[in-house]
């Protein structure tokens, strides 16, 4: 990677004791529009941009100062493990063109610039967001708020799913409403503040995760993603569908393993016979991760504004003899259902996968 690897990042190093007029200087000479302030270790201290000296010198700022005096101390820097995905979104989500790479002494290894991570190709695919539900079990939050506007890291969950998605390639959104519906559509618009494309079902009623389908008109004419609107996840939406896909299936379901440890130690019998026991086991099984992907001709199980589930959707295909297969995550993926996962999501973005 440009920027990280050819070691081009080393010429924007500089001393905590140099001046700004120093930054300027080496501002100009590698046009990487960063440098990175470092001690005599090695380690990070700070980040300067042109932006930070520019708004050093209107307050005043005189360039014999010391770098020090106008860098930024707390940027945001990431591990040599994180994949380009990853960094592509940190990137969009926070408006930043460059990202320190660090060791684990916080010594700098690299640098990631924006014009140097490979950009996704577009996917025309429609992702179609479910985002009509009450919000019931999250009240008193959501009596004046969908569920899926809820704040989570400072943005709406809905927010966060549009933009994970954008980093990858995909433009096009179906945002299906009931609940509130007026504040989401007041928020996103037609999604052009994002870069996408974003249309909206109005449910009349609810009609489930599957019903709300059989209201999209037209009808798309590639595989489409549907993912439910109060899910945060590291998936990756382009493998899922790249997986759909290379199995010739006609609906693919995202499903995570989840981990349920009896609070008991177990005896098995046989009869009156005690055979065996099982000390507090742990039951194991994969849940509906809410994330999906369907083929146009899938819509076709759907009669139109009849409620419908998706596992009820599912069902139909399978029982039309169309193939429909599970999507085993391994990647962070949580459900904001209840008023304590409020909390714990804000933590979910603490793994940035």
């Amino acid at each position: 990677m440009s920027g990280y690897e050819d070691q081009t990042w080393k010429n924007v190093l500089i001393n905590e004791n140099s001046s700004i007029q120093d930054a300027i200087i080496n501002l100009d000479e590698t046009g990487l529009r960063i440098v990175l302030v470092v001690n005599n270790n090695n380690t990070l201290c700070g980040t300067v941009t042109d932006g930070d000296i520019r708004r050093a010198l209107l307050k005043g700022a005189d360039i014999k100062q010391k770098i020090s005096s106008v860098m930024f101390q707390s940027p945001l820097v990431v591990n040599n493990e994180i994949g380009q995905s990853a960094i592509l979104q940190l990137m969009h989500s926070n408006k930043i063109y460059q990202i320190p790479v660090i060791d684990d002494e916080r010594k700098v290894i690299g640098l990631h610039l924006l014009d140097s991570v490979t950009m996704p190709k577009t996917r025309e695919n429609n992702i179609i967001i479910m985002a009509g539900g009450f919000g019931k079990r999250l009240r008193p939050f959501t009596e004046d708020c969908p569920k899926p506007m809820l704040p989570i890291a400072g943005k709406p969950i809905l927010e966060h799913i549009i933009e994970r998605a954008k980093t990858e390639g995909f433009v096009n959104f179906i945002i299906t409403l009931h609940y509130l519906g007026h504040i989401i559509k007041n928020h996103f618009g037609d999604g052009s503040r994002w870069g996408v494309n974003i249309r909206y079902v109005n449910e009349e009623i609810p009609l489930g995760t599957g019903g709300a389908l059989s209201l999209i008109e037209p009808i798309p004419a590639q595989p489409f993603i549907i993912t439910n609107g109060d899910v945060l996840t590291g998936i990756r939406y382009s493998e899922i569908l790249d997986f759909h896909s290379s199995h010739d299936a006609a609906a693919t379901m995202a499903v995570f393993k989840y981990e349920l440890q009896h609070p008991f130690g177990v005896v098995r019998t046989s009869g009156l016979k005690i055979t065996g026991f099982d000390e507090k086991p742990i039951h194991r099984s994969y849940v509906n991760a809410g994330i999906y992907v369907l083929n146009p001709a899938a819509l076709g199980h759907l009669i139109h504004s009849e409620k419908c589930d998706m596992p009820e959707l599912f069902e139909r295909i399978r029982m039309a003899n169309l193939e429909t297969i599970a999507y085993p995550m391994h990647e962070p993926w949580m459900d904001v259902g209840k008023p304590e996962d409020l909390s714990h999501a804000h933590n979910f973005f603490n793994d940035p996968r």
